[in-house]
């Protein structure tokens, strides 16, 4: 019997299906540097910094020697110690997350829906988002804390127009702080946003004018459901940096002392007091309650499709 050239014989079992669910070694030759990189530079410092955190340090030693007992009061007293600085970073870190969504939205739809129909226009308007990144976080910072400052512009005009009293600042204020957060990540929350915008199928938004619902209506029934990908998505990538955030709240920048964030003692737990069990337990608790929360999120959220 004579076959076609790509034909096999009856009962014969194709070359793909020669052995099911076997994996290629090339493909598991290709994830091996993926896999090693993600081994050395994520589980290694993870697992180091778990064992860091149930240790004591040598009262008699040099810094980074321990008494080798695993001290689980740590993780006690760290938050007997530091909840105020815990509570307030989440607080700011929720209330710049809502702020970047009420200006990233705005922001988003117009680029991704009115600007469709001039592409030259759209491009120029997702580059003006994307413009801060080319300057360090630092400077950007560092730039608004001299705006904010008691010789800066802002402080002396709302100074003169009474909105302030003269003895008022900025600078060293939780509203500074969460101003700053808000600032530094507002991208993050709308170029997600944009993307499912950019996507949306305007035909939807036609068909609720059709149906007689008022442009609210329909935004709220129409447009913000469909782009609720983006949305979870932009409040993930703002509110899990935020978190953990320690530039902003520093004393060398927009906070003070009673605004330091968990951040800030981490920081200064590692690298100034140099208490390495204290700095790796509240990391491990920062951690622990970023993914909690974001967890609840996302349940709550009731979305799948994360862009």
């Amino acid at each position: 019997m004579a076959f076609g050239a790509f034909g096999s014989a009856p009962g014969t079992p194709a070359v793909a299906d020669a052995a099911p669910g076997r994996k290629s070694p090339v493909a598991l030759l290709l994830l091996l540097p993926g896999v090693a990189y993600l081994a050395l530079f994520f589980v290694v410092p993870f697992v180091s910094l778990i064992v860091t955190s149930v240790k004591a340090p040598d009262p008699f030693g040099e810094i980074g020697r321990y008494v080798y007992a695993f001290r689980w009061e740590n993780y006690a007293e760290v938050l007997a110690t530091y909840w105020p600085h815990i509570g307030r970073s989440f607080g700011f870190a929720i209330a710049a997350t809502i702020i970047a969504l009420l200006i990233g939205y705005p922001i988003a739809y117009f680029i991704g829906v009115k600007l469709r129909r001039f592409p030259l226009l759209q491009a120029l308007a997702l580059v003006l988002v994307i413009a801060p990144f080319f300057i360090s976080f630092l400077l950007r910072t560092f730039a608004w804390k001299q705006i904010l400052a008691d010789e800066g512009p802002v402080l002396g005009v709302l100074q003169s127009m009474t909105i302030l009293p003269d003895d008022a600042r900025l600078t060293g204020t939780a509203g500074a702080v969460i101003f700053g957060i808000a600032y530094n990540f507002i991208p993050f929350m709308t170029l997600p946003i944009y993307t499912s915008l950019e996507r949306l199928d305007l035909r939807y938004v036609e068909a609720g004018g059709d149906l007689y619902a008022s442009p609210v209506t329909t935004f709220f029934t129409v447009t913000l459901p469909l782009s609720m990908p983006g949305v979870v998505s932009g409040t993930l990538l703002t509110f899990i940096p935020a978190a953990g955030d320690y530039i902003n709240a520093s004393s060398d920048f927009l906070g003070a002392p009673d605004t330091a964030m968990i951040g800030n003692v981490i920081e200064a737990n590692f690298l100034r007091v140099e208490n390495y069990p204290v700095a790796a337990s509240l990391s491990i608790i920062l951690m622990g309650a970023i993914l909690l929360l974001v967890g609840l999120y996302i349940r709550r959220a009731g979305t799948k499709d994360l862009v």
